[in-house]
């Protein structure tokens, strides 16, 4: 271990690391989207439901039960979780394939989710968490031949079943899209060649343009509405209007917490993917910043646990997660920023929505069990 890197880690009794600083930014930026939630959803809640707190309650609800699971996932080690790779996998899988049973059922227009009784869950959100430790296994045990076309293919062809499940089964093509670019990061980062994946990137780009351009006319409805928001206000332009008025509104240092025009109907379900337009205008550019600015930070750990990882397996789960939380916080703002199309990705830990809560702090209590496993020189 780097002289400079002993500076950053925290000792523990038993002479191994912890990393109390990525477990405070986790905690902290729970906190902050509960009270973004709450100031967001109020006005919503209270006409819809009678109560302002209501998404308020059934997220800490969820953000509980994802901090009981997270400490779980750290107590029973990654170590443990690496012979139930393949399992896992295929338990994402056929929970995707029930959507299609009595058990799934359709909301705002898709049939994504699962009625388990006491809750429901969207299935989606599982098959990222075990994609990412799926990979971290198979890549580990090809490492040395990572880079071979014909490993890259059949790597890619192992996760084709979920990504085809998502996007097709649950007609969640930005999830979908996701995953693939998991999967991008974590084999671009344990390839010793770059060349492969240029061609890959391009095959990627193709392959959507042509699911976008010959699929549902859904979908080229959103491009649509991204060229000229205006002329579609029941396609979702008005939305996307409204989240750019919210955005311009805040100035530098916003109208003040709680003191929001837009969230008072006119950003349709602003608490769940357009909540970081409520963010800018309460708290302005420089709230948008801060908020950034944590998601960097946090990063920024990934990369030094990843780099002192004990092993290649427990590295590549870091880099999974890394890559998942980038994706989404950049895929997230562009959208809001009507840089592009609208994909319906949340903001993580910040976004309403109890099973990407839960399904974010397993994938926190992965890298902090990761965290637990390298020694202190």
């Amino acid at each position: 271990m780097a002289k400079g890197q002993k500076t950053r880690i925290h000792k523990t009794k038993n002479g191994r690391f912890f990393d109390y600083s990525l477990l405070f930014i986790i905690i902290f930026l729970l906190c902050f989207g509960l009270v973004m939630l709450y100031s967001t959803s109020s006005y919503t809640a209270q006409l819809k439901f009678g109560s302002g707190s209501y998404y308020l309650n059934k997220q800490i609800f969820a953000t509980i039960l994802g901090l009981a699971g997270m400490a779980f996932v750290i107590w029973f080690g990654y170590e443990r979780i690496e012979k139930l790779a393949f399992p896992i996998y295929i338990a994402s899988i056929l929970s995707v394939l029930l959507v299609l049973t009595p058990l799934g059922y359709e909301a705002n227009g898709a049939r994504r989710w699962l009625n388990l009784g006491v809750t429901s869950v969207q299935p989606a959100e599982f098959v990222k968490l075990a994609v990412i430790i799926f990979l971290a296994f198979i890549i580990s045990k090809t490492a040395g031949k990572i880079s071979d076309w014909k490993n890259l293919v059949k790597i890619f062809a192992l996760i084709l079943p979920a990504v085809v499940a998502v996007a097709v089964v649950t007609e969640n093509l930005s999830t979908a899209i996701i995953i693939m670019g998991i999967a991008f990061i974590m084999l671009f980062v344990a390839s010793p060649k770059y060349k492969p994946f240029l061609v890959i990137a391009g095959v990627a780009v193709v392959g959507i343009l042509a699911f976008i351009l010959f699929g549902s006319g859904f979908r080229m409805t959103r491009i649509e509405v991204w060229k000229n928001p205006e002329l579609y206000p029941q396609d979702g332009g008005f939305q996307v209007l409204q989240g750019l008025y919210a955005i311009g509104s805040g100035g530098i240092f916003g109208k003040g917490l709680g003191q929001s025009l837009q969230k008072m109907g006119f950003i349709p379900e602003a608490q769940n993917d357009m909540i970081f337009t409520i963010i800018c205008e309460e708290l302005g550019l420089f709230g948008a910043v801060c908020v950034i600015l944590l998601f960097l930070f946090m990063l920024w750990r990934f990369m030094i646990i990843a780099n002192n990882a004990p092993n290649l397996f427990s590295a590549l789960l870091v880099v999974g997660v890394m890559g998942h939380i980038a994706l989404q916080v950049i895929l997230n703002i562009a959208v809001v920023t009507n840089t592009i199309p609208n994909t319906g990705v949340t903001l993580p830990f910040i976004s309403y929505g109890g099973t990407s809560i839960l399904f974010l702090l397993a994938e926190m209590g992965l890298v902090l069990s990761v965290s637990r496993g390298i020694k202190v020189q």
